[in-house]
């Protein structure tokens, strides 16, 4: 039975993932800092911040593959007097580390989760591809140099490493924008959304899961990378988007006719333009290699996601804070 270290496994994409990957016949291990909680039975290899000088040496032990979770993420509002050198030091310093170490421990195959923000943040008239990169902001740059760094390090030490570039993830415990989202329309506040007439790409949390576990199954030949953009099988507007997330609520989908011109106005008057533009822009996504070369496709409809992210929202009575 293959071994895989996962990082980040306490997060919003590694609870699922650690109930995932025992279920697909893999043996589960840890890589959390010590005061992390986890699902009971779940072996756990303590790790100190990520940096460049992170000891993964402890946790890699008896590890057949890696998948890398954890991660500095994306934040609107950063108040870091440099985001970069933030990001750069969790995100690329701290990914070389553990690939370099994890070479030196025998493990063969690396998994990063990276993001579609390293293709940009709108896709225009063409839908992103896993061939191109044009990060826009210091998060987006950070994955993309540290995917540079996986194909450095395949190159010259013979690791294996797959890519995985997904866009906004949704599922139980989400927080972020759509998390205020939820909110917004649960305390049926009007949202000036009703003609936006854009494309966005999700993911449900578990179809996510489901490409990591199909990956991981044929992972590439040694000193290969492979790059992969994915999403769900259907692909919204914003205003369809609160729709559905109202009928998963059982509440009015309260949408007002407001132009498309006069939200971005407000945005620039405001200082919430990149807010506004994630609301409006489209951003479509080609996943037709990762379903050629792996045979994935979303096990979950994008509706099937949205009700489980909802009744757990409700459940746990995150919808009352």
């Amino acid at each position: 039975m293959s071994r895989v270290l996962v990082t980040g496994a306490n997060g919003f994409v590694g609870r699922p993932l650690c109930r995932a990957l025992p279920a697909a016949g893999f043996g589960l291990v840890a890589a959390v800092r010590p005061q992390a909680a986890l699902d009971a039975g779940i072996e756990r290899r303590p790790v100190g911040p990520l940096a460049a000088d992170s000891d993964w040496r402890g946790a890699l032990d008896g590890i057949d593959a890696v998948v890398h979770l954890a991660a500095r993420v994306h934040v609107m509002h950063d108040t870091s007097a440099d985001p970069l050198a933030e990001f750069r030091a969790a995100n690329v310093a701290a990914t070389r580390a553990l690939a370099e170490q994890a070479v030196a421990a025998g493990a063969g195959h690396l998994l990063f989760l990276s993001s579609i923000k390293v293709n940009g943040e709108a896709s225009g008239t063409a839908p992103f591809t896993p061939d191109a990169a044009a990060p826009a902001d210091p998060y987006g740059q950070s994955k993309w140099e540290a995917e540079q760094a996986l194909a450095d390090i395949a190159r010259a030490r013979g690791l294996a490493v797959t890519i995985l570039r997904p866009p906004l993830v949704h599922g139980p415990g989400v927080k972020g924008n759509l998390r205020r989202l939820l909110g917004a329309i649960e305390r049926g506040l009007p949202l000036p959304l009703g003609r936006i007439d854009n494309r966005r790409a999700l993911i449900g949390v578990d179809n996510l899961c489901a490409a990591v576990v199909a990956a991981l199954r044929q992972p590439p030949a040694a000193g290969q990378v492979r790059t992969y953009t994915l999403c769900d099988a259907e692909t919204v507007s914003t205003a369809t988007l609160v729709r559905r997330l109202a009928r998963a609520l059982g509440r009015p989908a309260r949408l007002l006719p407001v132009p498309e011109s006069w939200l971005r106005l407000a945005g620039r008057l405001t200082g919430k333009g990149e807010t506004i533009r994630r609301l409006t822009d489209s951003l479509e996504i080609d996943d037709r290699r990762i379903r050629a070369e792996l045979g994935w496709a979303p096990p979950l409809t994008l509706d099937a996601g949205l009700a489980a992210m909802t009744a757990a929202w409700r459940d746990r009575g995150e919808h009352q804070e």
